[in-house]
């Protein structure tokens, strides 16, 4: 009799485990959009508060200062003539997506859909697609923007003590977006001719600030892995000013010389 009582016990005991499961499994998942623990969509400009001197102007051919190159990249950078690249089409090599939130001007964030942010610059007119969620690229030859597999990194918190603690998801408006591109088409890093070559990584961590006079900050820092071109990591850190609405918006093409 104590045998057949153990065997119904533990049959409850699955089949309860059982139901647990399926209801867990039955919770909708949240978008990455309703996920989002930070706003970013809007208007925002660049603030050049660094490396001016080779973001505002065009630097001169063999001014490779502060980027960590290899002897390749420096003789393909030697060859750098913004006549050529303009005859073949190549206006937009320094536009790419290692290179393009250093360009200075301004870029519109907006949602595609739930899972896809859509980021779109006015100087070069470039678009960018951060996808969120089981997304795979779709395999066709690599583009200026590659492609980019986003998610939200959230700092999690320790509640209760002992066999009970648990880490939660922190609260109220704390988290930042991180992506990864890969897939990128050959260009520059800076626009006279250091290259970035095709198996480049970029990283990148979104970051938000609010000031408590209303304005918002982001603060974008990127990581540049290239192991044909760079001899370590390239970091640098990028800033931007949220504007009310888009009415400074200009949008101009990709230029080889300015």
């Amino acid at each position: 009799m104590c045998h057949e009582k153990a065997k119904l016990l533990l049959v409850a005991a699955v089949l309860s485990l059982q139901s647990v499961a399926q209801g867990q499994s039955a919770a909708p998942v949240k978008s990455a959009k309703v996920s989002a623990p930070i706003d970013l969509t809007g208007y925002w400009v660049s603030v050049v508060t660094e490396d001016w001197r080779w973001r505002m102007i065009t630097p001169a051919k063999g001014d490779y200062a502060s980027i960590p190159i290899t002897p390749a990249a420096k003789k393909l950078a030697d060859t750098w003539d913004p006549a050529k690249d303009e005859a073949a089409g190549e206006q937009c090599r320094s536009y790419g997506a290692p290179a393009i939130m250093r360009v200075p001007g301004r870029f519109h964030i907006t949602w595609q859909d739930d899972n896809t942010l859509k980021v779109e610059t006015d100087y070069g007119m470039q678009t960018r697609l951060f996808h969120f969620g089981n997304w795979a690229a779709s395999g066709g030859p690599p583009t200026w923007q590659g492609d980019s597999a986003a998610r939200w990194e959230i700092p999690r918190t320790r509640v209760g003590a002992g066999s009970v603690a648990r880490e939660v998801e922190s609260q109220g408006g704390f988290g930042s977006l991180a992506v990864e591109t890969t897939h990128i088409r050959p260009g520059y890093l800076r626009k006279n001719g250091v290259p970035y070559g095709a198996k480049a990584k970029l990283t990148e961590y979104w970051d938000l600030n609010r000031e408590t006079n209303g304005d918002q900050w982001l603060v974008i820092t990127t990581l540049v892995d290239d192991p044909d071109y760079l001899q370590e990591q390239w970091v640098t850190a990028l800033h931007f000013k949220k504007e009310p609405d888009g009415a400074k918006w200009d949008p101009s093409p990709c230029s080889s010389r300015w």
